[in-house]
């Protein structure tokens, strides 16, 4: 699997899982906006990890810097 996240893709995914684990422990979302946008979070935190993203490849998308 060939890495294609570059570092600003990564961060953003992760400041948005963050704020969404904000949001329910405030309380803020609930129900199963909770449930689709949590799973939506962990997604992101897995796809930053790796620095992959399975749905860049068909539309061959790729954030991640080439190094020369």
């Amino acid at each position: 699997m060939k890495k294609n996240m570059g570092i600003t893709d990564r961060l953003l995914r992760i400041v948005a899982a963050v704020i969404v684990a904000i949001l329910y422990y405030n309380n803020l979302i609930s129900g199963t906006v909770a449930i689709v946008l949590g799973v939506l979070a962990v997604v992101f935190v897995l796809t930053s990890f790796i620095s992959f993203c399975p749905l860049y490849t068909p539309f061959g998308i790729n954030t991640r810097k080439s190094i020369k």
